[in-house]
C-alpha cells in the first residue's frame, strides 16, 4: 500500500549524501481532540496526520522513519506497520511522555552517527518536501537549522533568541521573560541537524525549567555553547507549520488544504464553480476542459478524460471516466478494490450508483435511481430508470426496461446474467440467474425469467390477466 500524495507530488530528486532519517513526534494524547482516536490518528483529507507526514518523508527519499508513539501505540503502530512501502519504517515508545527531548531520546537507539536527523511531528501535516529539503541542505550535515515563522500573536509557543542574526536560543512560553515573550518569531518544531550532534546534546538535557520537562528546545542552547553554527529558516506559510489540537484546527486546515488543491486544479484548466465546495481525498487526475460543479468529493484515484462534466453533489471514489462523459447530480461512484470505469460520451445520473466492477462502455446511459455492481456493459446499452444489474454482462445497444433486476443471489452464491447485444428487456421484470438472453430478443414487462431465451424469441412469463365484468368491491360495515 502506497503513502498518501496529493495531486502532482512526486519523491523530490535523490538526496545527497549524508543520508536522511526522519524522526516524528506521534505519542501525544491529543486531550483537546475529546477523542478516543489518538490525535496523530484524526484525518484530514481522509488520510491519518501522521500518513501525510511519512508521505512527505518518503518524497525526501529518507532513508528511514522513526514513529515515537506513546498514547494509543499499539493503535497507531498497527495503523502505519503497512505503509511504509520503501521508506525503512520503525517505532520506539516514549513511555511515560516527560517531554519533547525526553521523546527523541528514545529514538537514539535506531539512529546512526553518519545521518542528518530531520525531526517532524505527527501533527502538522502539510510541511512540504520542499521546504524540508531546503532546510536539510542549510544544515549541511554540520549545522543546526531550526524552521521558524513570525506569529501575529506567539503565545504558548517557544521564543527564538538572537544575537543579531545568530541563533543563540529558543525559550519556551512558559520560561520567557516580559521581554523574550515580545519576540513574534517561534520554532516551528521542525529542524535537520546531524544526528552524531543530536546524540551528544541529548545526553545533556535536563528538566530544570517551568514545567518539568525535557525539551528538545535546550539542543539550540548547546550548540551555541559549542560553537555550532544555528541557523533559522524562516517561512511565511503558516499552514506549512500549523498543527492540530482541536478539532476547530483540524477543520480549519482541511479547507486549506482543500483551498491548495482548488487552486492546483484550477491553475491546471478545470473549471470548478465553487473551488471553497470542492473535497479532494486522494488523487484527482483531470484532462482538459473538466467541468466540476459545487459539492463533490474525490476519493481514492479518480481520472476524468478530457471534456468530462460533474454534476453537483456528486461522490467519485476509485474510478476511471472517459473523455466526454457526463455525470449528473447526485451520482455516486465508488470503486473499491476492483474499480469503476465509465466509457466515451456516457451519461450516469443523476442519482445512479455505480459500485466496484462495473465496467460501462461508450455512450452507455445509467438513469435515475439505478445500481451496478460487477457488471459489463457495451457500447449503448440503457437502463434510465429504477433497475439494479448485479454480476451481469450486457451486449450492445440493450435497453434495460424501468424496473427491472438481475436476481443475482440465491442466499448463498452469486450468479450471472448474460444479455446478449440488441436485447429488450420490458419493464418491472426480474432475471433469476443464472440465465441468458439471446441477442435481439425481447422480454415481455412484468415478466419474471428463470429459462434461458434463445435469440430474437419474444418470453413473456406472467399470471394470465383475468377480467370480472361488473365486480364490486366489498362494502365496507356500517359502524354499529
Amino acid at each position: 500500500m502506497s503513502l498518501f500524495q496529493p495531486p502532482g507530488a512526486s519523491p523530490l530528486a535523490a538526496p545527497l549524501s549524508p543520508p536522511v532519517d526522519v524522526v516524528i513526534m506521534a505519542a501525544g494524547k491529543g486531550t483537546r481532540m475529546k477523542s478516543r482516536l489518538p490525535k496523530v490518528l484524526q484525518r484530514l483529507a481522509h488520510v491519518p496526520l501522521v500518513q501525510h507526514v511519512l508521505a512527505t518523508a518518503q518524497q525526501l527519499q529518507a532513508r528511514s522513519a522513526v514513529v515515537i508513539t506513546g498514547h494509543g501505540a499499539e493503535r497507531v503502530e498497527a495503523a502505519l506497520a503497512d505503509i511504509g512501502g520503501a521508506l525503512a519504517l520503525k517505532f520506539v515508545r516514549q513511555e511515560p511522555q516527560l517531554g519533547t527531548g525526553h521523546a527523541v531520546q528514545q529514538a537514539v537507539p535506531v539512529l546512526t552517527d553518519d545521518g542528518v536527523v530531520v525531526v517532524l511531528s505527527g501533527d502538522v501535516p502539510l510541511t512540504q518536501a520542499d521546504t524540508l529539503q531546503a532546510l536539510i541542505s542549510l544544515c549541511a550535515g554540520q549545522h543546526l537549522a531550526l524552521l521558524t515563522i513570525d506569529l501575529p500573536d506567539p503565545t504558548g509557543y517557544g521564543r527564538v533568541v538572537r544575537a543579531g542574526d545568530a541563533v543563540q536560543a529558543i525559550v519556551e512560553h512558559k520560561d520567557a521573560n516580559a521581554q523574550q515573550r515580545t519576540i513574534t518569531e517561534i520554532y516551528s518544531g521542525i529542524m535537520a541537524v546531524p544526528a552524531a550532534l543530536l546524540k551528544r546534546w541529548l545526553a545533556r538535557l535536563d528538566n530544570n525549567n517551568a514545567q518539568g520537562e525535557y525539551y528538545l528546545t535546550d539542543i539550540v542552547k548547546f550548540a551555541a555553547q559549542d560553537g555550532v553554527t544555528v541557523l533559522a529558516q524562516k517561512t511565511l506559510d503558516a499552514v506549512q507549520v500549523a498543527g492540530i489540537n482541536s478539532p476547530v484546527q483540524l477543520a480549519e486546515l482541511e479547507r486549506s488544504f482543500q483551498h491548495r488543491q482548488a487552486l492546483a486544479l484550477m491553475e491546471a484548466g478545470v473549471r470548478l464553480s465553487d473551488p471553497a465546495r470542492l473535497d479532494v481525498r486522494g488523487h484527482l487526475l483531470c484532462g482538459m476542459d473538466v467541468e466540476i460543479d459545487v459539492n463533490c468529493i474525490f476519493e481514492g484515484d479518480v481520472s476524468l478524460g478530457d471534456g468530462v462534466r460533474v454534476g453537483a453533489n456528486c461522490v467519485l471514489a476509485n474510478c476511471a471516466i472517459a473523455a466526454g462523459a457526463v455525470i449528473h447530480p447526485f451520482t455516486h461512484i465508488d470503486g473499491g478494490a476492483q474499480g469503476v470505469s465509465v466509457g466515451e460520451g456516457a451519461l450516469i445520473g443523476p442519482f445512479a450508483r455505480l459500485r466496484p466492477g462495473a465496467q460501462l462502455g461508450a455512450q452507455v446511459h445509467i438513469g435515475n435511481f439505478v445500481e451496478v455492481k460487477n457488471s459489463t456493459l457495451a457500447a449503448g446499452a440503457k437502463a434510465n430508470h429504477l433497475a439494479y444489474l448485479g454480476d451481469a454482462t450486457v451486449g450492445a445497444r440493450v435497453n434495460f426496461g424501468a424496473g427491472s433486476i438481475t436476481a443475482n443471489y440465491d442466499g448463498t452464491n452469486k450468479h450471472r446474467t448474460t444479455i446478449e447485444a440488441d436485447v429488450h428487456v420490458g419493464s418491472n421484470c426480474v432475471l433469476v440467474a443464472p440465465v441468458t438472453l439471446g441477442a435481439g430478443a425481447t422480454v415481455g414487462g412484468g415478466s419474471t425469467i428463470t429459462k434461458d431465451v434463445p435469440a430474437g424469441a419474444l418470453s413473456v412469463a406472467r399470471g394470465k390477466q383475468t377480467n370480472l365484468a361488473n365486480w364490486a368491491r366489498p362494502a365496507k360495515k356500517s359502524a354499529k
